[in-house]
């Protein structure tokens, strides 16, 4: 009898490292998490890594479902094809560090590396919601706005490796300083933190100060989050109505413009924001002719991606199963 073939999905942020084995059909057998020590020196960095896959090798459940090779998935920039991670602010433990091949010496298995939304793109565009689409545009909403562009099954990366920051394309060019250094990109308007600041400025108006966001805050405008706001809209606050129809609004004129450029065949949405934002996709699908010079802007579907928080493992694991890189038996 064979043993399972499974690939080795390491998911890499600022605080966590997430790790799984993953088969060829997309099915997480098995996962773990653990700490990132990422405030330290790179080998700090590379040896939380290390530690987790071998937690997760050394797991009973793991026997018999031994890694073929190994895909990580890390908050960009990164440069893909050289294996490299440039300088991600989250990860400050590495600049210009070559991440895959430092973890092709630890494990002994040949490894490849791409950011976290271009690869949590990849697995919905092979094995999730954008199966049986050719071209599919994936969207991560959270804390930040990532977006990968996966064409005929495999990610598009551009001359250099630096393409699809959809989340750092301006709608506003007066509009408040990105993290990036633009004025005005789709994530200053419309990620969870940006839903915060709204509320705080809304709730320091007089009228607003009745609002269930602030009294789940405990009073305190420093307390609030995008979290907030979805409670309070999910209890019937008109404030919190607003300001979610706001964010779908800014979406809705962003997208429009992505499918100018691309007109991809679907629009995929993850990321802890996408429960609260689906709710939203009928209102930014009816907005989106007021945007969008394609006549058939409303044909294309938007989908709630279905990894989940799984996204980063299986995203990495999908690497390794894009068309003419499918490792060899």
């Amino acid at each position: 009898m064979h043993a399972e073939r499974t690939i080795l999905g390491v998911d890499i942020g600022g605080t966590k490292v997430a790790v799984g084995l993953v088969d060829g059909q997309g099915n997480i057998l098995l996962r773990q998490r653990a700490p990132m020590n990422s405030s330290q020196d790179a080998a700090a960095g590379l040896e939380s890594v290390v530690s987790a896959v071998h937690a997760l090798l050394a797991d009973p459940a793991a026997q018999g479902r031994m890694p073929s090779a190994v895909g990580v998935s890390a908050a960009g920039p990164v440069d893909a094809r050289a294996g490299v991670i440039v300088n991600p602010p989250n990860i400050p433990c590495w600049s210009n560090y070559p991440l895959a091949a430092e973890i092709e010496r630890a494990t002994r298995l040949p490894a490849r590396l791409d950011n976290d939304a271009n690869a949590a793109g990849l697995a919905e565009a092979i094995w999730g919601a954008g199966r049986g689409f050719a071209s599919v545009f994936y969207v991560t909403l959270g804390t930040g706005i990532g977006t990968g562009i996966v064409l005929g099954g495999e990610i598009y990366l551009g001359r250099t490796g630096a393409a699809a920051e959809g989340g750092h394309t301006t709608i506003d060019f007066r509009g408040p300083r990105c993290k990036c250094g633009k004025r005005g990109c789709i994530e200053v308007f419309a990620a969870g933190p940006a839903l915060a600041r709204r509320a705080c400025e809304r709730l320091a108006e007089p009228a607003n100060q009745s609002s269930q966001i602030l009294a789940l805050a405990g009073g305190k405008l420093a307390a609030v989050t995008a979290e907030t706001v979805a409670t309070a809209w999910r209890a019937g606050d008109s404030l919190a109505e607003e300001l979610l129809r706001e964010t779908a609004g800014y979406l809705a004129i962003w997208l429009g413009n992505m499918i100018d450029v691309l007109e991809p065949e679907v629009v995929v949405v993850g990321g802890g924001m996408s429960e609260l934002i689906s709710a939203w996709f009928d209102h930014i699908r009816g907005l989106l002719p007021e945007w969008s010079i394609n006549s058939r802007c409303q044909e294309i579907p938007i989908r709630r991606a279905g990894y989940g928080e799984d996204s980063g493992i299986a995203g990495a694991a999908a690497l390794w199963y894009q068309p003419g890189r499918v490792l060899e038996p």
